[in-house]
């Protein structure tokens, strides 16, 4: 299983910050008893932090971005295959390349460990 460290800091950011939330309502509500206060603040809980969770779970801006094309030729074996090229992942962005360099699924694994070993984070 790979742990895209990211995704996982930012939930747990999230289950912080719901902690005050949940514990103001809390407060607010005890009058009305503590299991209905504890129901109503895991509904407001839930309606907020649902959508948070969402996008820290689905957002493609948080993970790597990938180009795939079919039938290239591969800029390292001239292979004509379906072709990779890491576009954006953290600092790496080659989003703008004027002459994106495609490779094919073999030359491509070894161009992504040769990144991993430069420090660049690839999931």
């Amino acid at each position: 299983m790979q742990i895209n460290f990211k995704r996982y800091a930012l939930y747990l950011l999230r289950w912080q910050a719901s902690t005050p939330i949940l514990a103001g309502v809390g407060i607010l509500l005890a009058a009305m008893g503590q299991i209905v206060a504890a129901v109503v603040a895991n509904l407001i809980g839930g309606l907020i932090f649902f959508w948070v969770d969402q996008f820290i779970f689905t957002s493609q801006s948080l993970a790597a971005q990938w180009e795939i094309r079919e039938n290239i030729a591969c800029v390292d074996c001239g292979k004509v295959a379906r072709g990779y090229r890491l576009v954006r992942s953290g600092d790496y962005d080659k989003s703008e390349d004027t002459a994106p360099e495609f490779r094919c699924e073999e030359c491509s694994k070894m161009k992504t460990e040769a990144l991993r070993n430069k420090g660049i984070k690839v999931e």
